[in-house]
């Protein structure tokens, strides 16, 4: 894969922390033991900060990432709640869903078990206190150093996937390497070594989408009875969904969710920076913007360390991001028709897809709907499908109403009862609906929005479209063409046809289906969500017509 342009947010990240002892007067060097291999961001952040541009917008590496959804991977709670509710599922199998949960929520610590013989533990390590040691790596979530410290060596092969990064254990504990696309200066490479150990190099790679794939591309298998693990189930792919887009080869996964610093050039470090041209925001602008509110609101329980302005412009910045790169909406044809039917509005919704993934994408309890709504001239609302109620659930949606069932693909909406959701959902062995990762063997429907160009050959089965999408002719690489047909009897227009694309990152199904999880995780997290779902969804895109 070509990268579009250096991303020098997310490579050169110079992890000088201690350097700020010696700027200050204090000699206390870290040692080289202290580096191997990770070291926590709050030392890379001591010399990642203080950058701002000639207007005097702050642009600190070390600052944008302690907001972002990276930093705090280990602490989202949702994460934490089902990763407890699928080891209550199946406790048989508890040691293998830490491993791998942990390998992309907490890598460093992840990384540090395996390297001394055991295996990546979840609760164990978020229970430890204090400021060193496995329970520091765990919490300080995706953090600088693993990140950097990712070799080349099999980006983008199978092998890399589902958490298969490799830092480099060859490395010599004196001077472990750290990558950035930049050639560092001999100033700051030696104020590095000396104060943390780590000297930086030059490496392209983390340039490369094939980096971001190590952890979003993760294939997970079932827990069978007696223990017995299931097929092969790809819990998510956006990486295959790029590859097989427009996007790939032309922009790269950093070009949008690290987003360059524009028209200037700035340091990437307060302590010897020299200003570089294209310097990658470390803001990772994501969907999660629930996520991102709910950790600054419980903050104190969840122990948020970034503050809380700097997490709402967080949530701001991925609302933003959602609303003006993710999708657009149009409506077409509205026209009144008289029939067999009676007097009836007929028009189309087409949704776009602008993302270079399928809408949503990543873990499966994200969607996206068409909330429509008509009125007459008097203001009469006509027809409304797709309504939010306060407790985060979808009015019309099968699966909302009854957790063992699915709203379908839908061509053509007549009745309220009926509403477009893209997403994805799954089933167990036995064809039953879930919620439950550990219990997933197939998809019974995705009907998420395709990118501009998706190349369904090129995808492969593990990207591909599933249930009645897959024979609509109206859906298809960059988007959707819905239909609708409304009542609207002896009211007169000018009628206002209004429709929006909504999204939510947590869907209500995926929350409440916790409720039988009688741990401390998941009644935290349901608390949360009820005392927030009224939030827990935006419009990212919208249109009105009139039509008599």
């Amino acid at each position: 894969m070509t990268a579009h342009r250096p991303c020098a947010g997310f490579g050169f990240l110079l992890l000088c922390g201690c350097v700020a002892s010696a700027v200050l007067g204090r000699s206390n060097p870290v040692s080289a033991q202290d580096a191997e291999p990770f070291a926590t961001a709050d030392r890379c952040i001591a010399c990642h900060q203080g950058v701002t541009t000639r207007d005097g917008e702050g642009v600190s590496i070390g600052h944008d990432w302690r907001a972002s959804m990276m930093a705090n991977s280990a602490r989202d709670p949702y994460w934490q709640a089902a990763v407890r509710r699928e080891i209550m599922d199946h406790p048989e199998a508890a040691r293998e869903i830490e491993a791998q949960c942990s390998r992309c929520h907490m890598p460093m610590a992840n990384v540090v078990a395996q390297r001394e013989g055991g295996a990546g533990q979840v609760f164990a390590n978020l229970s430890v206190d204090g400021d060193d040691g496995i329970g520091a790596l765990a919490a300080d979530g995706v953090s600088c150093t693993v990140c950097h410290q990712v070799a080349a060596a099999n980006l983008g092969t199978e092998d890399s996937f589902s958490g298969g990064f490799a830092v480099d254990p060859s490395a010599p504990s004196e001077g472990r390497p750290v990558f950035g696309p930049f050639e560092p200066d001999a100033g700051g490479a030696g104020i590095m070594h000396s104060a943390t150990g780590f000297r930086p190099q030059e490496g392209a790679h983390v340039q490369s989408s094939e980096l971001c794939a190590t952890c979003h591309t993760l294939f997970t298998h079932s827990v069978r009875p007696g223990g017995e693990a299931g097929p092969e189930f790809p819990e998510q792919v956006p990486y295959l969904e790029w590859r097989a887009s427009a996007f790939a080869g032309e922009r790269s996964c950093q070009d949008c969710h690290m987003p360059a610093v524009e028209d200037e050039e700035v340091p990437v470090t307060m302590v010897l920076g020299r200003a570089r041209p294209d310097v990658s925001r470390h803001v990772f602008r994501g969907g999660n913007f629930f996520m991102l509110r709910m950790l600054n609101r419980y903050r104190d329980e969840l122990g948020t360390a970034a503050l809380p302005a700097e997490m709402e412009l967080s949530a701001l910045r991925t609302e933003d991001h959602l609303r003006n790169a993710t999708a657009s909406v149009e409506v077409t044809g509205a026209e009144v028709q008289i029939g067999d039917l009676g007097r009836r509005l007929a028009f189309a919704v087409e949704v776009r897809n602008h993302a270079g993934h399928k809408f949503p994408t990543g873990y499966p309890s994200r969607r996206a709907w068409l909330h429509v709504v008509v009125t007459s001239a008097g203001g009469r609302v006509l027809f409304e499908s797709g309504a939010l109620a306060a407790d985060g659930s979808i009015a019309g949606d099968d699966h909302d109403e009854d957790g063992s069932a699915y709203e379908p693909h839908h061509a053509e909406i007549r009745s309220p009862a009926q509403v477009q959701v893209y997403q994805s959902v799954m089933t167990d062995g036995a064809g039953r609906v879930t919620t439950g990762l550990a219990s997933a063997e197939a998809w019974a429907k995705d009907n998420r929005l395709l990118p501009k160009g998706f190349d369904a050959g090129a995808a492969g089965e593990r990207a591909a479209v599933l249930g009645a999408a897959r024979s609509d002719d109206d859906f298809g690489p960059g988007g959707d063409r819905v239909r609708y047909s409304v009542e609207v009897g002896r009211y007169e227009g000018p009628f206002t046809v209004a429709a929006r694309l909504r999204f939510q990152p947590i869907g209500y199904r995926w929350a409440e289906n916790l409720a039988a999880y009688d741990a401390f995780e998941t009644r935290r997290f349901l608390r949360y969500y009820r005392e927030m779902a009224a939030g827990s969804a935006i419009s990212v895109a919208e249109a009105v017509v009139f039509a008599n």
